[in-house]
C-alpha cells in the first residue's frame, strides 16, 4: 500500500487536508442534529418487574440507576453455556470500563447485563480485571425483550428479529445497548436501543483505526472482528 499511494507536496498534502476538514465538519454538524433526533424520540414505559443477580445480590431494573436518572445497559453476549464473555463484546468492555466513574458525574449510571449465571460473569470479570458493575438475567425476561437474546421457538416460527428486522442467520446472543430514565416518581422508561453497527460510535478503537492509512483491515477476513481476542490471549 505505501508503494502505490500517492505522494504530494506539502502545499497539496495542506489543500487537500483543509478540503477534507469542511467533509468532516459537515459530519460533526450532522451527527451533532442525528443525536439530538435521537433524544427526541418518545420513550415506552417499562412496566414489567425485571429482578437480576449482581454483586449486591437481587436488584430490580429501578435499583440499577443507583439514585441516577439515566441508565446505559450493555447487553454484553455471555450464553449461559459459554465459560467466557463474547471477544467482541469484551473489546467494547475494554472501551467503557474507565468511563463509568466519568458517567457516573453526568447523572448516568452503566451496567453490563448477561444471560450467563453470576459465578461465570464474575470468574471472567476477574480473570480480565474489570471493575464495572455487571449482573445476570438468567432469571427473567430482560434479554428477550430487548433484542439480544433468541430462542429455537423464534426461530421456528420466523419471529426472531435483531436490529428491528425479522433475520434468521443466528441463533442465541447479539450485542446492543439500551438506554432507560427514571423520574422523581420512580417511573422507568426506555428511551433508546442500538444494535448491530449501531454500537461502532462507542468503540473509540475501531475510530483509531479509521484514521490509520489500512483503516479497520477487516475485507480478506472471514467475518469482521475475526482478528479480535480478548485483551489477555493476544500472542504479543
Amino acid at each position: 500500500m505505501g508503494d502505490t499511494h500517492k505522494v504530494v507536496s506539502k502545499d497539496e498534502w495542506l489543500a487537500a487536508r483543509v478540503k477534507l476538514l469542511a467533509a468532516e465538519k459537515e459530519f460533526t454538524h450532522a451527527r451533532d442534529h442525528l443525536s439530538q433526533q435521537r433524544r427526541d424520540l418518545p420513550w415506552e414505559r417499562v412496566d414489567k418487574e425485571y429482578v437480576f443477580d449482581g454483586p449486591k445480590g437481587k436488584e430490580t431494573l429501578a435499583q440499577l440507576f443507583d439514585h441516577r436518572s439515566q441508565l446505559i445497559v450493555y447487553h454484553f453476549m455471555f450464553d449461559p453455556e459459554w465459560e467466557a464473555g463474547c471477544k467482541s463484546c469484551s473489546w467494547w468492555a475494554d472501551n467503557f470500563e474507565r468511563n463509568v466513574v466519568h458517567l457516573n458525574h453526568r447523572d448516568v449510571s452503566l451496567v453490563a447485563i448477561s444471560r450467563a449465571p453470576l459465578s461465570k460473569i464474575e470468574a471472567f470479570k476477574r480473570r480480565i480485571g474489570w471493575s464495572f458493575k455487571w449482573l445476570s438475567s438468567a432469571g427473567c425476561d430482560f434479554n428477550y425483550d430487548y433484542g439480544v437474546s433468541f430462542t429455537p421457538g423464534e426461530f421456528a416460527k420466523g419471529d426472531a428479529s435483531y436490529n428491528y428486522g425479522t433475520t434468521a442467520g443466528f441463533l442465541g446472543e447479539r450485542p446492543g445497548i439500551s438506554i432507560f430514565h427514571k423520574d422523581a416518581a420512580g417511573t422507568v422508561c426506555h428511551t433508546y436501543s442500538c444494535y448491530g453497527r449501531g454500537l461502532d460510535m462507542l468503540n473509540a478503537g475501531y475510530h483509531y483505526l479509521d484514521l490509520v492509512p489500512k483503516g479497520r483491515d477487516e475485507a480478506g477476513l472471514p467475518m469482521t472482528q475475526a482478528w479480535v481476542r480478548h485483551r489477555d490471549n493476544y500472542e504479543d
